[in-house]
Order: structure tokens, then C-alpha cells, then sequence
């Protein structure tokens, strides 16, 4: 059936109450029309000129992302430059943009609980619970534990794959068996202590600050920074998985795709 952005826009938001995102965000509808019929939608990560000519491509009238289009209001729309682009070429090509970023993040089953599950956590809960009594699975952060404590050499394996990474920057002392991990999408640097705190052997996040890999250092605790692209590169299926849902039990009968042209924006390179 015809399905308006308003409708998925609302679906997404009982997934990922807006409630939940932090007050600097901008989570949302970005551009488009809340009226405007949505028949086929592209998942991606980061909103860039690639992704939106990847929609034209595709013929989707709808892109949604992890990470904002716009976080400040535009003093101006330069054409010239990347969001300006982007602006350009969706408005032209009438493609609506969503955002679901902060309040993903903090959600029950959002973006950290992807990068949970995909390393082999159970019993996982947020690492800095939510405001909200209602439910107990909102919050930043994840915290969790394998079923079975695992080397060293197995749970680098694991994170590798899982981040998609060939090498990793590790602060402090790697222990050599690994029972209890904490973890959070994005840069999470400052909940570092309280990832100690609650009995993390290791913490993972992105973009640690140089003062918090030095505190780590000084005490011997196990930091892993994993790159933004890294932790949170599963937000994309995350989001894929719950409109395909939403999409099958609404009969919205609209296209979902997940990009295929993004990529992690750092290339690692060997120095001879």
C-alpha cells in the first residue's frame, strides 16, 4: 500500500524513540516531504555525495542514515561542497532523507547491541542506563560476557571481523583471557572509567582522547579503539533488519536496500 515517510518515520521512532537522542543531535526527517510516498529506500551509514548517487542509481526515493545530514543549521548551501551536493542532488531527484542516529544509539537493541551481538556477548546491558524506568535495555554503552572466558588471540579475531579491521590501536595491557567486554558505537571515550568500573577487562570504542589512552595506560586497563566507522558500521543491517520487518508486517510492499559502495573512509598503509 502507499506508504508516506510519516509512516515509517513513525515506525522507526517506537524502535528508536526520538526521546532518546542527545540534545545536540539532529535526528529526524532532514529533507522531503512528511506526505511524500516512499516506494524504495537505501540504508546507509554517513549521508555523502556517493550514497545519494547511489540511490539515483537505484531509483530510491528515500535514503535513511545513521549519522546526520546536517547537524547545524546551513548559514549557506554551497553546491560546491559535499553537503551542499548532496542537497543538491536529492532535492533534484526528489529523495527524502532520514536520520536515526543518537536516539539508535541508545535504544534497546541499537547500534551497540549490533556490535554486541556480532562479537558473541550475552547477557548484555547498557553501559550507562537510559533516563527512562520504562525500560531497563535503553542507555549508552553496552556491557557484556562470553558465554565461555576466550584468549586473547580469539577475541581479536572476532573484533577484527567484526570491525572490519586489519589492525587496531590497543591502549594499555591486553589480558590474556577475556571474560567481560564493554563496549560503545561511536566515540565514547569518556565512559572509559566506568567501563573499568563495572568490571570490563577490555573497552571498545572510537576516537579515544590522547588523556583517557594515558589514564588507561597508567592503569594498565585494556582500551581498543575501533575506528567510528569500525563500531558502528552494523547500524546499517540494524536498520535494514527492523523496516524489512516493519515492512512485511505493515504490507508497505517498499524496496530496502543496504548500500554497497560505502566504505571505511581510512586506508591503512604500510610505511617501507
Amino acid at each position: 500500500m502507499p506508504t508516506p515517510i510519516r509512516e515509517i518515520i513513525s515506525r522507526l521512532h517506537e524502535h528508536a524513540p526520538l526521546t532518546l537522542a542527545e540534545p545536540w543531535d539532529n535526528a529526524g526527517l532532514l529533507l522531503g516531504d512528511m506526505d511524500r510516498v516512499a516506494t524504495s529506500i537505501l540504508i546507509g551509514l554517513d549521508p555523502t555525495a556517493s550514497l545519494v548517487e547511489e540511490a539515483i542509481a537505484l531509483g530510491a526515493d528515500t535514503i535513511i542514515t545513521h549519522h546526520p545530514l546536517i547537524f547545524k543549521p546551513l548559514a549557506a548551501i554551497n553546491t560546491a561542497e559535499p553537503t551542499g551536493r548532496f542537497i543538491e542532488l536529492a532535492l533534484s531527484h526528489r529523495i527524502s532523507v532520514i536520520a536515526c542516529h543518537t536516539n539508535l544509539d541508545s535504544a534497546a537493541n541499537g547500534v551497540s547491541d549490533a556490535l554486541a551481538r556480532v562479537i558473541g556477548l550475552n547477557t548484555v546491558h547498557p553501559l550507562v542506563a537510559g533516563s527512562s524506568a520504562d525500560d531497563l535495555h535503553q542507555g549508552l554503552g553496552r556491557i557484556g560476557s562470553f558465554p565461555v572466558a576466550v584468549t586473547s588471540e580469539d577475541f581479536l579475531r572476532r573484533l577484527g571481523k567484526a570491525l572490519q579491521l586489519p589492525a587496531l590501536f590497543i591502549v594499555g595491557r591486553l589480558p590474556k583471557t577475556i571474560a567481560t567486554v564493554a563496549l560503545c558505537g561511536g566515540s565514547g571515550s569518556d565512559l572509559a572509567a566506568i567501563a573499568r568500573e563495572r568490571g570490563a577487562d577490555i573497552y571498545i570504542t572510537a576516537e579515544i582522547k590522547h588523556h583517557t589512552a594515558r589514564w588507561a595506560e597508567e592503569y594498565g586497563f585494556c582500551l581498543i579503539e575501533g575506528t567510528h566507522y569500525g563500531t558502528e558500521r552494523h547500524a546499517v543491517s540494524l536498520l535494514a533488519d527492523i523496516l524489512q520487518a516493519e515492512n512485511m508486517s505493515q504490507d508497505w510492499n517498499i524496496i530496502i536496500r543496504q548500500t554497497l559502495t560505502e566504505h571505511h573512509p581510512f586506508v591503512l598503509t604500510h610505511i617501507v
